[in-house]
């Protein structure tokens, strides 16, 4: 089994350059809000640092983001004020605000800028032209900008303006974000330390179809979980009665077997798991296992579904943990919000934190549920890296070209 070839990485700016530029900072601060408020920082607190050190070292800093799926329309419940306004705080240092994106009150603001002073603008999917894009939007969101900088590794699967179209019409450079995530991908996918692990759950297997067609390829062990393992075991023959499956992709389960069996790449299924007849808290549950030679007392009725996979599981997944020096994870192993279910995801998560905190082990987790999954299991901070992005953690998963990357290899 062989590793891909390293992946080039872009350039990045060197803070003499930036001194007296303006600069157009493509970030990612699509964060969740509720009730009109800002619910988790996490991305905005891994993205200060480049701002503050672009604003100490003289720039004129334009950031620029979505919000949410305004689908090129003002929405005022999507607006990036209150975003800009939490920016300031987190930074310790004012940051002006245009209700505009690339229209004149936009462009007069980014002209009006001083050095070291910090600039938003107004929600780019409010326009059309971003997710569509266009080069006339871009050529607009340009005017006034020395450089370029792309520090959204998160939106970089995206064919949008402000991340490809953008990038041929200014010197672009790759923001510190961005190339801690290349980083930290390539020395988990291209370059790893052998045996190389993945941990794959969430709900369906239709969703990852392409990770795990790859990833078979790639790694030397695949420890499977949450509902996409079911359709696994329901092409194995087991009797999975309420579970979630997809009935129709058994083919291509047999497709990542066959795969997975001529690369030598040991597929890990659960060997039990936790079974209720209800989805929520705290549900009656029994444990149910699924050795074929023992299914007799064992079958699931009518009324049951699989919720997380048992303990004979864990301890298999445990084992090859232990053999490995490198490990990727991306998606729960149960319904982890809801407890008891979030044993195995837990425990795990746990598991590979402690070896990596004693270098044992290194780990990449990202993508979908998977920082939510961690954070409850008190594990994230043990990790070696933490990808924020999600369908670009899933596509470099896929060993897609990512075309924001693209975009800035192209441009140097």
């Amino acid at each position: 089994m062989s590793s891909l070839p390293k992946t080039s990485l872009p350039k990045t700016l060197d803070a003499t350059t930036a001194s007296g530029r303006t600069i157009f900072f493509r970030a990612d601060l699509n964060l969740p809000m509720q009730d009109g408020k800002i619910s988790d920082t996490t991305r905005m607190t891994r993205l200060a640092p480049a701002i503050s050190a672009l604003a100490q070292a003289g720039a004129r800093v334009v950031v620029a983001s979505h919000l949410g799926r305004p689908k090129g329309t003002h929405d005022a419940n999507l607006s990036l004020k209150p975003v800009a306004e939490a920016l300031a705080e987190c930074l310790a240092r004012p940051v002006d605000f245009v209700a505009d994106i690339a229209g004149e009150p936009a462009q007069n603001a980014v002209r009006a800028l001083q050095d070291g002073e910090i600039l938003m603008l107004e929600n780019l999917r409010f326009d059309a032209g971003e997710e569509s894009n266009d080069a006339d939007f871009a050529a607009r969101l340009m005017e006034g900008i020395d450089i370029y900088v792309n520090d959204a590794f998160a939106c970089s699967h995206r064919h949008h303006a402000s991340i490809c179209a953008v990038a041929g019409m200014r010197p672009a450079f790759a923001g510190a974000l961005m190339l801690e995530e290349l980083q930290a991908l390539n020395q988990a996918l291209t370059q790893p330390n052998r045996p190389l692990v993945a941990v794959v759950g969430g709900a369906k297997i239709s969703s990852k179809l392409g990770v795990l067609n790859h990833l078979v390829g790639q790694v030397d062990a695949l420890i499977l979980g949450g509902g996409m393992a079911n359709t696994f075991l329901l092409e194995a023959g087991v009797e999975l009665g309420a579970s979630l499956v997809e009935a129709d992709l058994l083919a291509e389960v047999q497709a990542v077997k066959a795969t997975a069996k001529a690369s030598n790449c040991q597929l890990i299924l659960p060997k039990d798991g936790i079974v209720a007849t209800k989805f929520e808290p705290n549900a009656l549950h029994r444990m149910a296992h699924f050795d074929r030679d023992n299914l007799e007392g064992d079958k699931l009725r009518d009324d049951e579904m699989i919720l997380d996979i048992g303990t004979d599981s864990v301890a298999a997944a445990k084992q090859a943990i232990t053999a490995a020096k490198t490990l990727i994870w991306n998606g729960p192993m149960g319904a982890f919000e809801l407890p008891p279910f979030d044993n195995a995801t837990t425990k795990l998560a746990q598991y590979v934190g402690a070896q990596s905190k004693a270098g044992d082990l290194v780990s990449i987790a990202g993508g979908g549920d998977t920082l939510a999954a961690l954070n409850h299991a008190n594990a994230m901070q043990q990790f070696t890296y933490i990808s924020t992005a999600g369908g670009a953690f899933l596509e470099w998963l896929e060993g897609k070209a990512l075309p924001g990357v693209e975009a800035l290899l192209n441009s140097s």
